[in-house]
């Protein structure tokens, strides 16, 4: 069986109150890591951003506002178009705000990946693994 899923999605990147501009969302799952989701973010080859999510807060986001911090997301629908709105808060800027992002992906193609990861390991079968974590910090690694 694969332990992996990864998708490629184009997706909107709010710039200013309305305005959106097309970049590409990498979404990849690892069953090793079956908590997370890693967003890469780029446009014309270059990384934006990278984002670790949680897989479950990502499924809840698409039925209900979800998130108090760093990331926040929600369902938005236009009637016609069904989206999953999600913003990002990063480190401080130097006029004491912090850098924001909304990006505003297809909420169908979220939810075919969650399906793909959901067949890898399915919700409530996640595993953590001590032994190896303790490996790890033991190691220095």
């Amino acid at each position: 069986m694969n332990s992996f899923a990864h998708k490629s999605l184009v997706v909107q990147l709010q710039a200013g109150a309305t305005d959106r501009f097309p970049v590409l969302a990498h979404l990849s799952y690892d069953a090793d890591d079956p908590f997370a989701v890693t967003v890469v973010f780029s446009h014309d080859g270059r990384v934006l951003a990278q984002w670790r999510l949680d897989r479950e807060m990502l499924g809840d986001g698409l039925l209900r506002p979800v998130g108090v911090g760093d990331v926040r997301m929600r369902p938005v629908s236009t009637g016609t178009w069904e989206e999953l709105r999600m913003e990002f808060f990063g480190d401080a800027r130097a006029d004491g705000e912090r850098h924001h992002a909304v990006v505003f992906a297809w909420a169908p193609g979220i939810a075919a990946f969650l399906r793909q990861t959901h067949r890898i390991v399915a919700p409530g079968q996640e595993e953590v693994r001590v032994d190896d974590f303790l490996a790890t910090v033991i190691a220095g690694g």
